[in-house]
């Protein structure tokens, strides 16, 4: 087997259509285009606009739709069941979902690699135009639109592209790749596209399997952790005082004291920057950690995305992020590519009038944290994020903090209830700042950069595999065909990877794995060989 990487790929234009098609058996090539051609005529769009048909694995050779692909001169594009039945679709059947596995073939694979629902599903007639040759049922017809890489007159790449996906009628400034979120905001917020509150440990979750899908070092806390943590136990009876732990910090990072505030782990940093802060221009830079822009929307705001590209490395080009945007939100190093954007790059995105909110959740991780700028007071509306849950294995106390301007420090912790970080996780904050912590981190940096190189060198054996190169979190990015099959076969054998297609800018093909000891690597490659091999070879299309 040989390696692969992610190298330059095809030009993109400005925008893009797929063709979600669902057929019963029998239904010819004619009828199935002449409902694709029907429906793209009534929403008035042009077939020449369309990238690719895609449908479920199992219909990926019937006659109607391979026909109908041919006469629109675009290939048809096959997903696994699960990985459809995984999309939320407006209009979904129990009648299809019990007979192909998932609830909508036609706007769930339209959706699954796309951005916006152009058209939900359609039967036939549309409009005043029957449908010829087709009986109503018997195929179903989905448009979705796929956007280019980012917001902006600009690519990722910085190339002028020929239409600005932001820009509609006389609106200013409206919101790519994404539907306007609920009044009032509830958790159901999108009615397609990837599921932002789907975190990786749903993927281990009451099942006995090596967890490769959460980030967190394993055997932590250690010893001397706990002993802090349970010390503090003690000291229940009274409110929680976060001074020292936030003195701490401060010390730790050379800071003020007022530029740290101590929250519930970086989550709850996100959800106070969404309700406390005059946003109204919001983007958040994709593929990264979904939570920021789940705490936008159900803050009740529009936010656009920055969607960063495989075939440059899912590294970020300041040009892409729009000049309207008044808050920036983006990873470092970025949760799910592993990329490690230089500091001097995240600089320019900051500006007079602009939040830039860096999430360093992993940057304990990268060996001397350079490119960090946690201790920086110099870049105007700066907001770093840091979390002790990944490093220290404290997720289920929640424990992290904000390192900001005072004046933001201060609107942020009035948003914040009474005492909201408890007095075990003050005493953990605390004990993580200490030097011997630091050291430790130190070393656990330096063991992970060495796991982690054999991690990659082992699947660069495999000729399947396409890994995002430059990782330098405690994970690594990879791409596979059928990336869904391999992730369910690997459950099978006992592991556990986390799948990506929840990840704006990210699809089913994509697979993150957590970096882990040699000896679990080497049964999980072992474990991968197998499930690769396994795959039923497919019939040609």
């Amino acid at each position: 087997m040989t390696g692969a990487s992610l190298g330059p790929g095809p030009e993109s234009g400005a925008r893009s259509l797929v063709v979600g098609v669902g057929a019963r058996r029998g239904a010819s090539g004619d009828a199935v285009f002449a409902l694709i051609e029907a429906v793209l005529s009534g929403a008035g769009l042009d077939p020449a606009d369309v990238v690719e048909v895609a449908t479920v694995d199992a219909k990926g050779d019937e006659p109607g739709i391979v026909g109908a692909a041919a006469r629109l001169g675009v290939p048809v594009r096959t997903h696994p069941a699960g990985a459809l039945a995984a999309v939320r679709v407006p209009h979904p059947s129990a009648a299809v979902g019990a007979a192909v596995g998932t609830v909508s073939v036609a706007e769930a694979a339209a959706l699954i690699e796309a951005d916006e629902l152009v058209v939900p599903k359609t039967r036939a007639p549309v409009g005043k135009a029957a449908v010829k040759g087709m009986s109503k049922g018997v195929a179903t017809c989905a448009v979705a639109r796929r956007f280019p890489a980012a917001d902006g007159a600009f690519d990722v790449s910085g190339r002028k592209t020929s239409t600005s996906p932001v820009t509609a009628g006389s609106r200013p400034f409206t919101m790519a790749a994404m539907n306007p979120p609920t009044h009032p905001p509830t958790r159901d917020i999108e009615s397609a596209g990837p599921d932002l509150w789907h975190h990786g440990d749903a993927e281990v979750r009451g099942e006995n399997l090596t967890d490769l899908a959460v980030n967190v070092r394993t055997h932590t806390p250690p010893p001397w952790l706990r002993e802090r943590i349970a010390a503090s136990l003690t000291s229940l009876a009274a409110y929680p005082d976060g001074s020292s732990a936030r003195a701490a910090v401060a010390d730790r990072h050379g800071l003020p004291v007022e530029r740290v505030l101590l929250t519930a782990g970086a989550a709850e940093a996100f959800v106070l920057i969404a309700r406390a802060l005059p946003v109204r221009r919001p983007v958040v830079v994709h593929p990264q950690f979904t939570e920021p822009e789940a705490a936008l929307r159900a803050a009740g705001h529009e936010v656009g995305r920055v969607l960063l590209r495989a075939e440059d490395g899912f590294r970020l080009d300041p040009a892409a992020v729009p000049e309207e945007a008044d808050l920036v939100m983006v990873g470092n190093p970025t949760n799910p590519t592993s990329v490690l954007h230089p500091a001097a790059l995240l600089e320019k995105l900051a500006r007079p009038g602009r939040t830039l909110v860096v999430d360093e959740a992993f940057m304990d991780v990268v060996p001397g944290e350079r490119e960090a700028l946690c201790d920086r007071t110099d870049v105007p509306g700066l907001v770093v994020l840091r979390s002790l849950t990944k490093t220290w294995g404290l997720a289920g106390l929640r424990i992290g903090y904000v390192l900001a301007e005072p004046e933001t420090v201060a609107r942020l912790a009035d948003a914040q209830p009474l005492w909201p970080v408890s007095t075990p996780a003050l005493a953990a904050a605390a004990a993580c700042m200490e030097p011997r912590a630091l050291v430790e981190a130190a070393e656990a940096a330096d063991r992970i950069t060495v796991d982690r190189a054999h991690l990659l060198a082992g699947l660069a054996e495999f000729s399947e595999v396409e890994v995002v190169e430059e990782a330098r979190g405690p994970f690594v990015l990879v791409r596979l065909e059928r990336a869904a099959d391999v992730r369910e076969r690997l459950r099978l054998l006992g592991f556990a990877a986390r799948r990506g297609d929840t990840f704006p800018g990210l699809g089913p093909q994509w697979l993150r794995l957590a970096v882990r000891d040699r000896a679990t690597t080497n049964r999980f490659l072992q474990a991968l060989d197998q499930a690769v091999q396994a795959l039923p070879a497919r019939s040609g299309r």
